[in-house]
C-alpha cells in the first residue's frame, strides 16, 4: 500500500511494483480528480479514497497489506502527524513492514536545527522506532535530476559550477526513477534492514564541472563563493528575511540541504546498491545529457 502515490517519486513507485508484479493499493485524498489518479488506475493500481485525518478509515485500508510505504511531502502536519496516523493505522491492521517518506541525505549524522525538513524526518523517525513494525529508510542522496537547474549548482547559462566549502567533497546523487526503482524492490523485501543507502553516483564539485564541461562540449569553470561557516550565516539572514509561508521548499531549504551537503557529515554510507542486482543506476552525465535544453 502507497501514500503519497499521486505525487512524482509515488507514482514512479507504483510504476516499479506494479512492474514487479505487485498488487498496489493507492491512498487518495477523498474526491481527488487528479490527472495522477487515473493515470495509476491504468497502471493497475486499485485506489482507496480516505479522509487522512481518520485513522480508523486508513486502518481499513491497510488491512491485509504487507508493507505500507509513504511517499508524502509536507512540513510537520505531513510528515509527523499525517505519517502518525498512517503509521498507527498500519500497527492496528497488523502490517508487518513501514517505509517512511525520507528519500534524503542520512539525517541522522547532522546536528538537530541544521535542516528544517530532515528534522522532521528524524522526529517522525523516533516515533517509528517505538511502533511494534519492522521499518526502513531509503537515503539517496540529492536528486540528481535537479542537478539540470532546479539546484543551483550547475550554472549552465555561465558556464560554472558553484560550491561553497571544498571543491573535492564527495556528494551522493540519484535520480528519482532509481530511487523508486530501489524503494519497489525494498517493499517487497521481507528482510531489508532499518537503513538502506544507496547512490546513482558518488561524485564531487570537480567531477561535477569534468562532466558539465563533456556534455555541453563548453568549458566550463568552478566557482567557490566562500566557505561553510560564510554559507551558514547567510542561510540565517535569508530566512530571517523572508516572510513565513507554508512553502515546503523556500530558497533557504535548499540552501540548508547544499550546505548539509558540502559539509560531508550525512555522506551516505556503506552503499546497499547491490543489494537488487536488476537495477541499472544512471549516471550525472546520462542525467546531464538529457537535460531540456533551455533558450540562454
Amino acid at each position: 500500500m502507497l501514500a503519497g502515490a499521486t505525487g512524482d517519486l509515488g507514482g514512479r513507485i507504483v510504476k516499479h511494483l506494479r512492474q514487479r508484479g505487485a498488487i498496489v493499493r493507492a491512498l487518495v485524498r477523498a474526491g481527488s480528480a487528479a490527472p495522477a489518479v487515473a493515470s495509476l488506475r491504468e497502471q493497475g493500481a486499485t485506489i482507496i479514497e480516505v479522509d487522512f485525518n481518520d485513522e480508523a478509515q486508513l486502518t481499513k485500508a491497510c488491512s491485509g497489506a504487507t508493507c505500507v510505504v509513504s511517499a508524502v511531502s509536507g512540513l510537520r502536519e505531513v510528515i509527523v502527524e499525517m505519517q502518525t496516523r498512517l503509521l498507527q493505522a498500519a500497527v492496528a491492521a497488523g502490517v508487518p513492514r513501514f517505509i517512511p517518506s525520507d528519500y534524503c541525505i542520512d539525517y541522522t549524522k547532522l546536528p538537530v536545527g541544521s535542516n528544517r525538513n530532515l528534522d522532521l524526518r528524524r522526529e517522525f523517525s523516533e516515533r517509528l522506532d517505538k511502533a511494534p513494525i519492522r521499518a526502513t529508510s531509503i537515503l539517496n542522496g540529492m536528486f540528481s535530476d535537479l542537478l539540470t537547474g532546479q539546484a543551483p549548482v550547475i550554472l549552465f547559462k555561465f558556464k560554472r559550477v558553484v560550491y561553497w566549502g571544498n571543491a573535492d567533497q564527495a556528494l551522493d546523487f540519484t535520480t528519482t526513477e532509481d530511487t523508486a526503482a530501489f524503494t519497489a524492490a525494498a517493499a517487497l523485501d521481507a528482510t531489508t534492514p532499518r537503513f538502506l543507502r544507496v547512490a546513482g553516483e558518488v561524485a564531487t564539485i570537480r567531477g561535477l564541472q569534468v562532466v558539465a564541461s563533456a556534455v555541453t562540449g563548453e568549458q566550463f569553470r568552478l566557482f567557490r563563493v566562500g566557505g561553510l561557516g560564510a554559507f551558514g550565516t547567510l542561510i540565517k539572514v535569508t530566512r530571517a528575511l523572508m516572510p513565513t509561508s507554508d512553502d515546503v521548499f523556500p530558497p533557504w531549504q535548499g540552501m540548508q540541504y547544499l550546505h548539509n551537503m558540502f559539509s560531508g557529515l550525512p555522506k551516505l554510507e556503506p552503499l546497499d546498491n547491490a543489494r537488487y542486482p536488476d537495477i541499472r543506476w544512471t549516471p550525472v552525465r546520462e542525467v546531464l545529457a538529457n537535460r531540456e535544453q533551455v533558450p540562454e
